[in-house]
């Protein structure tokens, strides 16, 4: 056998799996189904019926796989480039993008009266999950349309509607939100794009934007950006700050396009991983534009976009995960290393492997947890905007806000670990670039940073949400997981509950001692943030494993099954046994941190 790392005549290396990506439309089916609720929404959204959802998982999983995902490749090896003034997408994605829009994949959620397909968000949720997966770099674009549509139908005015929805929600335009300056990242008040009145009762924005994903590209005919800017007389900090929407290519009232507006992309970033998404540096030269909402709203009306990312960003950690696992588990069974300690074969499959195997469970486990969670989030989402009745309203909107931060950042940092355990499955292999498993880990690392790094997720967590309806919504996610605690005792699942009971009480310490801190002394609380973070998401994850478990008895296939109940098993042990010491990690407190100065630190 060729040592690891020589090339073969032929050029391919011993081992190396075909990069192939399936769609995981069952695994999907059964999460929407058992583990997220999906069946609540059914006095909502009746046309979400379990056929017509059976019919867009599945025409949606073959979109993903047969299309999208034999771009990624070439996507990252080419990437998006800027020529003569003019962004170029990777080869193949322009095409792709056309057909997404032609089959209505951006309009599923969208309002009718806008030319959408009313279903619910979660149902849309699931969709981008196969799209980010088979091609992350891709599945930006549609993500931030899909955010633009989201806000403007909430603050834009009925002119807006009527000019900007129809395109975007058909998709044969695209949205961006405009926030990030050199100066001012997570600190928007940073910010000095300005906009003046043009003294015919429109603006102009004169300034300039980083980091702004698809922020130009050759894939549709107009781009609408929504930019934040402060106007002159406008006050400091955040209530300065307004929302502005500016196209690329300036629409007459009667809808027709007309001329260039005065914005460009200056450059594109050189990135770390998704090189296949146009990163630009966005350039407002008097570029005209309208108001969207009122003066010093637009700190607000964007959050609507971003909340709405948020999720989706969070569902992007699922998805690089899930394509990461599936690469690691073909390249597990091709690859023959070493001696099995089960079966005796040499060279034996990595996959017979003891402890490779268990990595794999492990990922495994992590990518169902992650995806109920932001799947309940989703769900809870669709609650809270469209329920019948009040109470069920109200209570949805404090369970889609106190979870969206932990499917944001604990679903992304399970992204990063999946991708990394990739690699690592892959060994040598996983270092050289030919074989994917890299591509994976480089594009799963931005998610923990952008729309909000992981960090501000925590503070938002512990500063904000921990207090919500002075502390009903955290007492109640924690009622609901005591609900399914009993359960499982009264089952044959009794160590999962056992498990899950001592997690959820660790947990449920530190939100106290949180609680009380916050009253008193802030900077324990927020020295105590990620970790808590990390601790909560760890025990939610649980929860959804645990409900897939417990639903699987009544599944016909009898190993599948066993599979989602040995997957609820394995993260019990591997991951809650571990964590009732982990609240005492919370509770650390910032003293210790405040006396470390950078001259001691750098000592």
């Amino acid at each position: 056998m060729a040592t690891l790392g020589a090339p073969l005549k032929d050029g391919a290396r011993p081992g190396v799996s075909p990069m192939t990506f399936r769609a995981p439309v069952r695994d999907l089916a059964f999460s929407l189904r058992h583990v997220a609720g999906f069946e609540r929404l059914a006095d909502a959204f009746p046309e979400a019926d379990a056929d017509t959802v059976a019919a867009v998982l599945e025409a949606a999983g073959a979109f993903a796989s047969d299309i999208l995902a034999p771009l990624n490749r070439q996507g990252d090896l080419v990437g998006a480039r800027l020529e003569n003034g003019v962004v170029r997408t990777a080869p193949g994605f322009a095409d792709a993008y056309q057909q997404f829009a032609q089959g209505g994949w951006t309009s599923l959620a969208a309002p009718a009266e806008h030319g959408g397909q009313g279903l619910p968000k979660t149902l849309e949720v699931a969709v981008l999950e196969m799209v980010q997966a088979a091609n992350m770099a891709f599945g930006l674009c549609p993500m931030l349309s899909l955010g633009a549509i989201e806000a403007l139908e909430l603050c834009g005015s009925p002119e807006q509607k009527a000019k900007y929805l129809g395109k975007l929600v058909s998709g044969e335009w695209t949205g961006t939100m405009n926030l990030t300056e050199p100066q001012a990242g997570s600190d928007l008040a940073a910010l000095t794009t300005m906009a003046t009145p043009d003294g015919d009762g429109g603006w102009r924005i004169t300034g300039q934007k980083i980091y702004i994903t698809w922020g130009d590209h050759d894939a549709a005919d107009n781009i609408v950006h929504l930019v934040l800017a402060r106007t002159p007389d406008a006050p400091p900090g955040v209530k300065g700050i307004s929302l502005f929407l500016a196209p690329k290519v300036l629409v007459g009232d009667d809808g027709k396009l007309g001329p260039a507006n005065a914005l460009r992309a200056g450059s594109l970033e050189h990135k770390l991983g998704i090189h296949g998404s146009p990163t630009c540096v966005m350039l407002f030269e008097g570029a005209k534009a309208e108001l969207v909402g009122g003066l010093g709203q637009g700190l607000p009306n964007m959050f609507v976009m971003m909340n709405a990312a948020r999720l989706q960003v969070g569902t992007q950690g699922v998805a690089i995960a899930e394509r990461a696992y599936q690469q690691a588990l073909a390249f597990s069974q091709d690859r023959a290393q070493g001696r099995s300690a089960w079966t005796g074969a040499y060279p034996s499959r990595l996959f017979d492997h003891p402890d490779v195997r268990r990595t794999l469970v492990l990922m495994k486990a992590h990518i169902e947890a992650a995806r109920g969670i932001c799947l309940s989030t989703a769900v809870a989402a669709d609650l809270a905007r469209a329920a019948p009745d009040a109470a069920t309203r109200t209570a949805a909107k404090l369970r889609e806000e106190l979870l969206t931060p932990i499917a944001k950042a604990w679903s992304t940092d399970i992204g990063v670990w999946v991708a990394s355990q990739g690699v690592q499955i892959h060994g040598g292999m996983g270092f050289i670039e030919e074989t994917g498993a890299a591509q994976h880990y480089r594009d799963a690392r931005i998610a923990p940073i952008y729309e909000g790094t992981n960090g501000i997720q925590a503070i938002d967590l512990v500063g904000r949400k921990l207090m919500l309806g002075e502390g009903q919504a955290v007492g109640d996610l924690m009622d609901d997981i005591r609900d399914t605690i009993d359960l499982l005792k009264a089952s044959d699942l009794k160590s999962v509950g056992l498990r899950l009971e001592a997690a959820l009480d660790a947990a449920a310490s530190a939100t106290a001692w949180l609680i009380e801190r916050r009253a008193k002394a802030m900077p324990d609380a927020l020295a105590g943030a990620t970790a808590y973070q990390t601790l909560l998401g760890d025990v939610v994850g649980g929860w959804m494993l645990a409900k897939g478990a417990l639903a699987a008895a009544g599944e016909a296939d009898a190993a599948w099954a066993e599979s989602k109940r040995a997957l609820a098993r394995v993260f019990a042990e591997a991951v809650l046994a571990q964590i009732p010491g982990a609240a005492a990690g919370v509770m650390i407190g910032a003293a210790d941190f405040e006396a470390m100065t950078p001259e001691v630190l750098g000592a």
